[in-house]
């Protein structure tokens, strides 16, 4: 018997609790989403950096369900640029950054919030969740450096979506209150036992552990 918070749990209580929600985990591989890489127009692809956009990544059952019981999503950015040549292609820049969207309970808000070289800017508070993902999804227009002049290339954009554990969950809430701590920095804080157990094995069983995207854009030439 294992205690936690003034709550009592027992190995089949936590066993029933787990398996109960196995029901939600299968609708996740039916569920599409969408992730593109926009080259800047008119074919300015050596004056203006390309836009990230996306769709769908947060708005199957499952993942909102672990929105609204407090589990914040992470999608964590890395876009690539690539130049084309005979025999191998070689990276030539690349770019990383961090999304976090988070439900506050009491204030039955959802906060969104963008991490780049662990400087957290707000993107805004949001009472529904379909609102709070579009601020997540909508067009961000990334800071990497350009192409030469003639030199064929393309972008590879790879995302990975993740809810985040008991210790990150702690963090985020530390970083959201004015500390400026990174989501996810790898210092990890103990928690209690079964709250650890119980939380990792939700996201495990919902299937919203982690997914993994990939976009490219065709070959251009600046």
């Amino acid at each position: 018997m294992v205690h936690g918070r003034g709550t009592v749990f027992t190995r089949s209580r936590v066993a029933a609790f787990a398996l109960s929600l196995l029901a939600f985990a299968s609708p996740l591989a039916a569920q599409k989403a969408r992730l593109e890489v926009l080259l800047p127009p008119g074919k300015a692809w050596g004056d203006e950096p390309p836009s990230v956009t996306s769709s769908g990544l947060l708005a199957d059952a499952a993942m909102r369900d672990l929105l609204a019981n407090g589990f914040p999503a992470r999608l964590h950015y890395r876009l690539e640029r690539w130049q084309s040549g005979r025999w191998f292609d070689d990276l030539k820049a690349a770019a990383e950054w961090d999304v976090v969207m988070k439900y506050d309970v009491l204030g039955k808000k959802y906060q969104v919030v963008r991490l780049i070289n662990n400087k957290p800017q707000s993107l805004g508070e949001y009472v529904e969740a379909t609102d709070a993902e579009n601020a997540v999804e909508g067009a961000y227009r990334v800071d990497i450096s350009l192409p030469k002049k003639g030199a064929r290339g393309y972008y590879n954009l790879l995302l990975d979506v993740e809810t985040l554990s008991l210790s990150d969950l702690d963090e985020v809430n530390r970083w959201l209150r004015g500390e400026l701590k990174p989501a996810v920095s790898g210092k990890k804080n103990p928690g209690t036992a079964i709250g650890r157990g119980v939380r990792t094995l939700i996201v495990r069983l919902l299937g919203g552990e982690k997914r993994h995207y990939e976009a490219r854009t065709g070959t251009f030439r600046p």
